[in-house]
C-alpha cells in the first residue's frame, strides 16, 4: 500500500499466465484466506483459475496475514486499499490489465463500494448477498428497528479480530501484529449502537446515495432465505449500467454450495459473465432476461430445508410488466377481502407479549436447523390475524408486498411486525415473508419523530421480497404484532396499537401465470475444484433451543454456533471455533430482555497454540442500552491480554 502497509494475498494462476496474460478476479475480505475461508476458496478459486483467470484472495488490512489494523466495516482506508490492489493486479506481468471483483456479504459490499470509486482497471463485478443501503437493509437495522443480528454479528467480528497472523507466514511479526489487534481493534457494537438513525456513518458505503457512480456492469445475486435479497431488486431498478440479477431459494452462501437447494452451477455462470465482460466473448448471457427468480412452492413449516421445490422464472426488467398489485382489505371478522365494500368502519387493538417472535428464526439464515421460521401458530396467538378464504386457484407473488397501516399508539416509541404466511389444509402456518418498522421512522430513517398517544398516523410497512406460490385450497394469512423478539430488540416498554381496519390495505405483488410461459434454460450442475483435505476432530453443538421456565416465568432462546475443532492438512493447522448465543426475558418485562454471545477460538500447530475468549452482553432500560464485554487471549497456557468494556448509550427513539 502507499503508506507501506503490506496486504497478504493468495493467488491461483494458469500455468502459462506470464507468457499469455489473463484477466484477474479479486475477492477482498477479512475472513482469513489461510484458514477460515480455506475450505470454500479451495473449491471455488482454482476452478475459475483453471478456465483462464488469475484469481486473487486478499486479506483486508488488519486481518489474516496482512499488516495494519481493522477498526470497522468498509472504512475509507479499506476502499482505498482495494483500489490500490486493483491497480497492482492490473500491472502484473500475468494480468492483461482487466480486473473483476467477486464477493459474498462483506466482499459483495465492498465490490459495489469500490466499483463506485471507478478504479480504471475494474471492468465488472459479481456481488452476492450484499446491499446498496447500509442502514435500511443490513444486519444492523431493519425498518429502524434494532436487529438482534447486530449483536450476533458484532460478537463474531469481536472474536475474529482477536486472531493472529499465521507465524509460518509472518515469523518475525505475527506476535507484534496480534498484540496490536487485541489492544486496538475495539468493540464494534459500540460504534453501531451509537448510530441508531440513518446518518453519515451509514451513508458512507451506501452506494444508493449515488448509483450513477457505478459505471461497470453488475451481476447481483442473493437468496430468499438470505437477509439481503431486497437489494437485488433495487439494483436492477436503479442502476443504469448493464446488469443482471439472480435470486434462488438459498441462505447466506454462494449458490454452488447453497442450501436450501437446488444448488446450481454458479461457477459456470460466473465464467459466462467474466468471459463476456473481461475477455470480450459472446457467451449469450446479456441476451437473456435481466432477472431470474426461483418461484418457490408451498412447504410445511420447518426450521431448515435441504431443498425447496419450485421453478425458475425470468423477468425482462424490474419493476416487471408481469407483476400487478392485488389489494386485500382487513375486516373485523378476521377476513382478508378483495373488496373494500365488504369492510365496515371499525378498529382493533393489539399489545403483543414478548413471546411473539420465538418462532421467527434469524434475520439472515445460514441454513442451520433452527434459523428459519417454525410453524407460526404460536407467534400468531399473540397477534392480530387476518385470512383470505380458501383459494380457488393458485396465486403467485413476486417482489415486495406492503401493508398500508392506519394506527394510534399509547406510547411515544412503538414497533410493528407483520408476517405473510401460507395456511395449509391441516392448519399448519408457514411464514412466506415479513416486515418490521419502528413507527417513529414512519416518515424518515434520518429524522424519526416520537408518536403522540391518541393521534392517528399512516405508515407503509414493506415486506421482504419473495417469489412464492400459494396453492389452491390454501389460505393467505396476515399477522400483525407489536414485538418480534429475538429477531428485533423490543420497544422501550409494552405498546398497544389501535388499528383502523377499514383504512388499512395489504398489497400483494401478484405475478401473471402464463401457461405458455417458456422455461428458462436450466442451470448446469454445480461444479468446483477438488475439496481441501480437512480432518474433523470434534463437531460443534449447532442447537437452537427455546426454553420456558414456568416456575420463574423466564424464556430463553439458546443457539450453538461455530465449526467445532478440525485440522487443515495442507498447512497442519488445527482450529477450534465455538460460539453460543442466548436471548432471554422474564414475563412481559421489557427491561428484562438480554442478549449474550460467547465465542472461543483456538489455533495450534506443533508446540504453538493461541486462543481467545470473547463475551458480549447487551441489556436495556427504557432510556439506555448497556453493553458489557470481556476479552481474554492466551499463548500456550500464559495469558497475553485481557480487557473489559462497560458502555451506556442513550436510546434514540429505538
Amino acid at each position: 500500500m502507499p503508506d507501506g502497509c503490506r496486504l497478504a494475498a493468495r493467488m491461483w494462476l494458469p500455468l502459462d499466465a506470464e507468457a499469455k496474460p489473463v484477466p484477474a478476479i479479486l475477492e477482498y475480505i477479512p475472513y482469513r484466506k489461510n484458514d477460515l475461508t480455506a475450505q470454500r476458496d479451495a473449491v471455488m478459486h482454482p476452478y475459475v483459475a483453471g478456465h483462464g483467470y488469475a484469481v486473487v484472495r486478499v486479506d483486508l488490512r488488519g486481518t489474516g496475514d496482512s499488516d495494519g489494523l481493522m477498526l470497522d466495516e468498509y472504512l475509507q482506508r479499506e476502499l482505498d486499499d482495494g483500489c490500490r490492489v486493483i491497480e497492482w493486479l492490473a500491472a502484473q506481468p500475468w494480468c492483461d490489465g482487466n480486473v473483476g471483483m467477486i464477493g459474498i456479504s462483506w466482499g459483495g459490499f465492498n465490490g459495489l463500494q469500490i466499483a463506485a470509486l471507478r478504479p480504471p482497471a475494474l471492468k465488472a463485478i459479481i456481488t452476492c448477498a450484499s446491499t446498496d443501503d447500509r442502514y435500511a437493509d443490513d444486519v444492523h437495522y431493519m425498518g429502524g428497528t434494532l436487529l438482534i443480528d447486530n449483536l450476533s454479528w458484532a460478537s463474531i467480528m469481536f472474536a475474529r479480530n482477536t486472531l493472529p497472523p499465521d507465524p509460518r507466514n509472518r515469523p518475525d511479526k505475527w506476535r507484534e501484529l496480534w498484540l496490536r489487534r487485541l489492544k486496538e481493534s475495539g468493540l464494534w457494537l459500540e460504534n453501531w449502537l451509537e448510530h441508531q438513525h440513518r446518518d453519515e456513518f451509514w451513508k458512507h458505503g451506501s452506494v444508493c446515495e449515488d448509483l450513477s457512480a457505478i459505471v461497470c456492469p453488475v451481476y447481483a445475486v442473493s437468496g430468499w432465505a438470505d437477509g439481503y435479497c431486497r437489494s437485488v431488486f433495487r439494483l436492477m431498478e436503479n442502476l443504469t449500467v448493464p446488469r443482471k440479477g439472480l435470486v434462488g431459494p438459498w441462505a447466506h452462501t454462494y449458490p454452488h454450495i447453497a442450501k436450501p437447494g437446488p444448488a446450481i452451477g454458479f461457477l459456470q455462470e460466473c465464467l459466462r459473465w467474466w468471459d463476456h465482460w473481461l475477455k470480450g466473448r459472446d457467451t449469450g448471457i446479456m441476451a437473456e432476461p435481466m432477472l431470474r427468480l426461483f418461484m418457490q412452492d408451498g412447504v410445511e413449516p420447518r426450521t431448515a430445508y435441504e431443498t425447496r421445490s419450485g421453478r425458475w422464472v425470468t423477468e425482462p426488467a424490474w419493476p416487471s410488466p408481469n407483476v400487478q398489485t392485488w389489494s386485500l382489505f382487513l375486516g373485523g371478522d378476521g377476513r382478508l377481502s378483495t373488496s373494500h365494500a365488504d369492510v365496515r368502519p371499525e378498529y382493533q387493538s393489539i399489545r403483543s407479549p414478548l413471546s411473539v417472535g420465538l418462532h421467527g428464526g434469524k434475520w439472515c439464515s445460514y441454513a442451520v436447523p433452527g434459523d428459519q421460521p417454525a410453524d407460526q401458530r404460536a407467534d400468531d396467538a399473540g397477534s392480530l390475524v387476518y385470512e383470505t378464504g380458501v383459494l380457488q386457484s393458485d396465486v403467485e407473488i413476486a417482489g415486495a408486498a406492503a401493508l398500508d397501516l392506519v394506527f394510534e399508539s399509547d406510547k411515544a416509541v412503538a414497533q410493528v411486525a407483520i408476517r405473510l404466511s401460507d395456511v395449509a389444509l391441516d392448519g399448519a402456518v408457514t411464514r412466506v415473508s415479513y416486515g418490521l418498522l419502528n413507527l417513529t421512522h414512519r416518515d424518515s430513517h434520518e429524522q424519526p419523530e416520537p408518536l403522540q398517544p391518541g393521534r392517528r398516523y399512516h405508515a407503509t410497512v414493506p415486506f421482504k421480497h419473495v417469489a412464492q406460490r400459494f396453492a389452491a385450497g390454501h389460505r393467505i394469512r396476515l399477522a400483525i404484532s407489536t414485538s418480534y423478539f429475538p429477531v428485533a430488540w423490543p420497544a422501550p416498554e409494552p405498546v398497544r396499537l389501535i388499528i383502523q381496519l377499514d383504512e388499512c390495505r395489504l398489497r400483494l405483488p401478484v405475478r401473471t401465470q402464463d401457461p405458455d410461459e417458456p422455461r428458462p434454460a436450466a442451470f448446469a450442475e454445480a461444479e468446483g475444484a477438488e475439496p481441501l483435505h480437512i480432518e474433523p476432530i470434534a463437531k460443534p453443538q449447532k442447537d437452537w433451543k427455546v426454553t420456558e421456565n414456568l416456575s420463574e416465568g423466564t424464556v430463553a432462546v439458546e443457539i450453538g454456533d461455530g465449526s467445532g475443532t478440525y485440522r487443515i492438512v495442507e498447512n497442519d493447522l488445527t482450529i477450534t471455533s465455538l460460539g453460543t448465543e442466548r436471548y432471554s426475558f422474564r414475563g412481559d418485562d421489557f427491561a428484562s430482555v438480554k442478549g449474550e454471545a460467547v465465542w472461543t477460538f483456538e489455533m495450534s500447530r506443533g508446540d504453538w497454540r493461541v486462543g481467545s475468549l470473547t463475551e458480549t452482553v447487551l441489556t436495556a432500560t427504557p432510556s439506555h442500552f448497556h453493553i458489557e464485554a470481556h476479552l481474554r487471549a492466551w499463548e500456550g497456557n500464559a495469558p497475553v491480554h485481557e480487557q473489559r468494556w462497560a458502555t451506556t448509550i442513550p436510546r434514540q427513539l429505538v
